[in-house]
């Protein structure tokens, strides 16, 4: 019985309605389900075929900020995938005009961009190279900064674009 990906996730967050507008005003997720009184909210992304991808429960303006990787053990991160490279580029945008943007990188394999939700939780936005792209680093554990122009003109080049 082979897992064959994964369905969703479930954040305890201080404000669940805080986390939905920013997942429709910034992701432009969909609201599935919402308690009325903010207990919790399911969402899924835009071309999701999940009922839902992400819920928020609510636990309250006084819960303490995650240490996980600093002083605790716990989830780093979620990674959101987009279908293209100009999705990238657009996400990129969007996330420095919400102020959110943290990090970018390029492993190799996929190229990244990290962001901070409104309690500070990190969460990725990436788009996944093409597998007959990847060459030699299938094998490698790449961080190198992310340089999305020249990876424009790199993949427009390949696929024939002008």
């Amino acid at each position: 019985m082979p897992i064959n990906g994964m369905n969703h996730a479930v954040l305890y967050v201080r404000d669940a309605k805080a986390h939905q507008a920013f997942y429709r005003d910034v992701l432009d997720f969909e609201t599935m389900i919402e308690e009325p009184s903010g207990q919790f909210v399911f969402m899924r992304g835009p071309e999701s075929p999940n009922h839902h991808d992400i819920a928020f429960f609510t636990i309250g303006s006084n819960a303490g900020s995650s240490a996980a990787g600093r002083s605790t053990v716990g989830l780093y991160h979620i990674a959101w995938e987009v279908g293209s490279l100009d999705e990238l580029i657009e996400m990129e945008t969007k996330l420095k005009a919400a102020g959110v943007l943290a990090g970018a990188s390029d492993h190799g394999v996929n190229k990244s961009l990290y962001a901070k939700d409104p309690d500070g939780l990190e969460f990725e936005v990436m788009w996944l190279v093409p597998p007959e792209l990847w060459g030699d680093a299938v094998n490698q554990a790449i961080v190198q900064p992310l340089d999305l122009a020249a990876d424009k003109k790199h993949f427009d080049k390949i696929a024939g674009v002008n």
